[in-house]
């Protein structure tokens, strides 16, 4: 199966994509860099491989757009967490997604491990989840309770599987969920748009990268205006 999009073309196709659920992507909300968290949700080598049963090709398409967000993250000082989907060898807690998928993701596998231009840092969070979304049966909400998020920025692989369903528990949770469309991936370009549409409808405001990146930086600049005309 020929790749929908690439690293060349994700800013293109993020550009049509917008353009075609924008009658529905009406919930616009300004963005407050701080209260917010980005979550990177399952790059694992797993799912970047070409030779994994579970290649996500949109994965490696936006490789690059998350390298730089997530250093505008840790430039300004918001949370970066990120996400691992990862099975018991002994798939005690496969149940019915041993039979439904072909090849598990291994705890503690080479494979399972997060893609190396994104890795994480020690202080950063990483979940480990068994299930699509990245809400079922872990400790995210207690991190985001405890770091007082109210802003959730969803990236990651796949889009219309574990991202979309984080988002859509994200929102059930009062989360305001700004859900990228040039930093999530799927394995077609038609459930990549599905998702999108799908999201921008009922659940999330659907944005860029670029927008994200723009509200850090003017919130940190804010921040840094005040602090200078309270003085020492």
């Amino acid at each position: 199966m020929d790749a929908y999009v690439n690293s060349q073309t994700i800013s293109g196709k993020a550009g049509e994509w917008l353009a075609r659920i924008q009658p529905f992507n009406q919930h616009e909300m300004a963005f407050n860099s701080e209260k917010s968290a980005l979550l990177v949700i399952d790059m694992q080598d797993f799912f970047l491989d070409p030779e994994s049963p579970s290649f996500t090709c949109g994965g490696l398409a936006i490789l690059p757009v998350l390298q730089r967000l997530i250093g505008v993250f840790r430039e300004v000082g918001r949370p970066v967490i990120y996400t691992r989907h990862v099975h018991h060898p002994d798939h005690l807690d496969s149940g019915i997604m041993g039979w439904w998928w072909q090849g598990m993701c291994i705890e503690g596998s080479p494979e399972s491990e997060i893609h190396r231009d994104l890795a994480p840092r020690p202080s950063e969070k990483v979940v480990l989840k068994h299930r699509y979304s990245a809400f079922y049966n872990t400790d995210l909400e207690t991190i985001l309770r405890c770091l007082k998020i109210e802003d959730l920025v969803i990236t990651g692989i796949m889009t219309n599987m574990c991202c979309e369903s984080t988002a859509r528990d994200a929102y059930f949770r009062d989360y305001r969920v700004f859900f990228l469309a040039d930093g999530t991936g799927s394995i077609n370009e038609e459930m990549q748009v599905a998702s999108l549409l799908n999201l921008a409808f009922g659940f999330a405001h659907v944005t860029t990268a670029d927008r994200i990146g723009e509200g850090l930086t003017r919130g940190r600049d804010a921040v840094g205006a005040v602090a200078q005309r309270a003085g020492p």
